[in-house]
């Protein structure tokens, strides 16, 4: 006998419980399966523990993906105006912490427990501990998918597939999804992490490893994208916003380009401070624009090192500016899954309606929110994906 359901959602995650919640406001029948023992855990985790929930200035240009318009329907159709109106709603604060990032001000679980208090009251259900162990097409009479979960066969007319990608394997995440589109004969990207720190192996780790915990704010470049941001010295290699938001458009083997003194032009505030002060050494004037430690470290197997400023030809202080104005990095990896925010890749979206989320050549089969190849920068752009993403299949399941 089969447990029938409306809809059945796979994935206790964003995407997942939005969706349900938003089908059962429409009347239907809502079943969600996890398999893990938490619902949300990955929310939990967002943003320090606080939840980056949405982005003031979402906008189809802050995503990656093999088509760049597929997120735009969905974007259009349920904006960041309209989660914040349902934070609102339930009366969660929130700040925004920069560059339109919208965080709690409390904590992440205000979040989740808006959703569980949304699926609650529409009569959502929802089972975890209950892994799918199989999915398959339906032919009894209101019924297209069957599949096991728990040790039960239920059935379903709409199956959501929100199981997430593959980063932060230690929360439960796994490449189920991408099985599953698989198993249905879809054309499913590789996939591989994204807003990733970076690792060193070369010389630059030494450097790395001795200024872990300093910060720079730093313009970084590669592969015809640059961003603006704060990196992380650590004894791995390179993190912060910086790296992260470039490790998505990173491809192993490129180097990157790394501005440490985006403000500054280098050579010529050499020039003028040679003219002013001249018995200034050079540590120190580079420690005034970054940081003491930084300064020895950054100069400690240089020619210079003990070098005033009137000591510098012209040509050294093109060279010093050079080396800081376009530090040249080739990152050895990354962090991969373990501690990559998203993962880039995933169902491609050729195989899915932008306006609904449905698999074109399987009715009823919907595909949402990371699983999709739609990644979005750092900074809430990939929760306000899953409300979007969630909100669209919602509509139509």
């Amino acid at each position: 006998m089969l447990q029938k359901f409306d809809v059945i959602v796979i994935g206790a995650g964003a995407a997942g419980l939005m969706c349900a919640a938003q089908a059962a406001a429409r009347g239907r029948s809502v079943l969600v399966l996890d398999h893990a023992n938490k619902a949300g855990k990955k929310i939990l985790m967002s943003g320090g523990g606080r939840c980056n929930f949405t982005n003031y200035f979402v906008a189809p240009d802050k995503y990656l993906s093999h088509n760049p318009h597929f997120c735009k329907s969905a974007l259009k159709r349920y904006t960041q105006w309209d989660f914040i109106a349902l934070v609102e709603r339930y009366g969660v604060a929130y700040h925004e912490k920069k560059d339109g990032q919208l965080f709690c001000d409390n904590k992440a679980s205000d979040i989740l427990n808006l959703l569980l208090s949304e699926c609650e009251q529409q009569g959502v259900q929802i089972r975890l501990d209950t892994p799918v162990s199989a999915v398959a097409q339906c032919t009894q009479q209101g019924c297209r998918y069957q599949l096991r979960g728990g040790g039960v066969w239920l059935g379903c007319e709409s199956l959501v597939v929100a199981s997430g990608g593959p980063s932060i394997p230690t929360l439960g995440a796994t490449g189920f999804g991408y099985e599953l589109a698989q198993q249905f004969g879809l054309n499913v990207y590789a996939p591989r992490a994204g807003l990733v720190p970076f690792t060193l192996t070369d010389h630059n780790k030494q450097l790395s490893e001795s200024l872990s915990g300093s910060a720079l704010n730093v313009d970084v470049a590669c592969a015809g994208q640059s961003f603006r941001d704060d990196m992380l010295f650590t004894h791995r290699g390179l993190s912060g916003p910086a790296m992260l938001q470039i490790s998505s458009y990173w491809q192993a083997g490129q180097s990157l380009n790394i501005n440490l003194l985006p403000d500054h032009e280098v050579a010529g505030l050499l020039r003028q401070q040679q003219h002013e002060r001249p018995k200034l050494s050079l540590k120190n004037w580079l420690a005034e624009l970054t940081t003491q430690k930084f300064a020895e470290k950054w100069l400690a197997s240089s020619a210079w090192q003990q070098s005033t400023l009137a000591q510098l030809s012209g040509a050294d202080m093109d060279v010093i500016a050079q080396s800081l104005h376009e530090w040249q990095v080739k990152p050895a990896g990354t962090e991969g899954y373990r501690t990559a925010e998203v993962a880039l890749g995933g169902v491609d979206t050729d195989e899915l309606s932008s306006k609904t989320m449905e698999v074109q050549r399987f009715p009823g089969l919907f595909f949402i929110g990371e699983v999709v190849d739609v990644t979005g920068h750092l900074g809430g752009f990939n929760f306000q994906w899953a409300w979007s993403s969630a909100v669209a299949a919602a509509e139509f399941v």
